[in-house]
């Protein structure tokens, strides 16, 4: 079994939702706040399952569409062109990994981790709407998009997010190569979270003295846990080059997201102990 995190949603009342009484209601109610009828009776069907398999295809097409439209001239940054992803993201994650696990299981979750990310850009964007299991995190991620390409976003409910873990799945905003802040590191915030989302047993690993998971984290510090891995990395990384370490001692970049956490939920107080 594997869980689902996501950040806090900050969802519309429900007392002040209606049920939409067409298609076309449905789909702009979607749009605009990223809702829906969970029991899709405006669709046709001769059941449920029909009637939800034609309303989810045509929400995530509208979706699509939609997204496509604001963003006809977005473009993949040129840092994503011809990088091996899995290869980067094993690099980027190792140090995490060998500092949490034994030895003997490392390489097992460096595995899980290197597959984890994928970059929301223009060549990938159609399919993680289309593929990703709910139309609520269809929804985040096409803001996560329109986010990082700087067009307006879908509806007042969208969060301004620059990484989302779903599963073993992290999603990440081409926003990441740039201009990075000194201990901003989204790649690890998202999969740190993996290690409370996905259970032991999944992956090949025996569970050890009752540990189901592959790290235990109490729910109210797993926000601190990915910042405190994200600083590590990011302390690490300084560290392993003068030149990296001079270029990281200095500001950060004037513009937006100078802080790293503007397009991140707010910073969760740390917790004693």
């Amino acid at each position: 079994m594997i869980a689902t995190f996501e950040y806090p949603r900050y969802h519309t009342p429900w007392t002040t939702f209606r049920m939409p009484t067409s298609p076309r209601k449905d789909i702009e109610r979607y749009l605009r706040h990223g809702q829906h009828d969970d029991f899709f009776r405006a669709w046709p069907g001769e059941d449920f399952l029909a009637r939800a398999k034609c309303g989810d295809t045509a929400l995530r097409e509208a979706l699509i569409a939609t997204v496509r439209q604001r963003t006809r001239h977005a473009t993949v940054p040129e840092a994503l062109a011809g990088i091996d992803v899995v290869a980067f993201t094993r690099a980027k994650l190792a140090p995490m990994a060998r500092g949490l696990f034994p030895r003997d299981e490392q390489e097992t979750v460096l595995d899980v981790l290197g597959r984890s990310v994928v970059f929301v850009t223009p060549d990938t964007i159609t399919t993680v709407l289309t593929a990703t299991r709910s139309l609520s995190t269809a929804w985040d991620l096409a803001n996560l998009y329109l986010e990082g390409c700087d067009a307006e976003l879908l509806g007042p409910d969208a969060r301004q997010i620059v990484g989302l873990s779903e599963e073993t799945t992290c999603y990440v905003s081409a926003e990441y190569f740039r201009a990075p802040s000194r201990f901003a590191d989204f790649v690890v915030h998202e999969a740190a979270h993996i290690f409370h989302n996905c259970k032991r047993r999944t992956i090949g690993l025996r569970e050890v003295r009752g540990r189901e998971w592959l790290l235990e984290i109490d729910f109210r510090r797993r926000e601190t846990f990915a910042y405190a891995c994200e600083a590590y990395s990011r302390i690490g990384g300084c560290g392993a080059s003068p030149p990296r370490a001079a270029a990281a001692a200095g500001r950060p970049r004037s513009g937006n997201n100078a802080g790293g956490r503007s397009r991140r939920c707010p910073r969760v107080p740390r917790h004693p102990g």
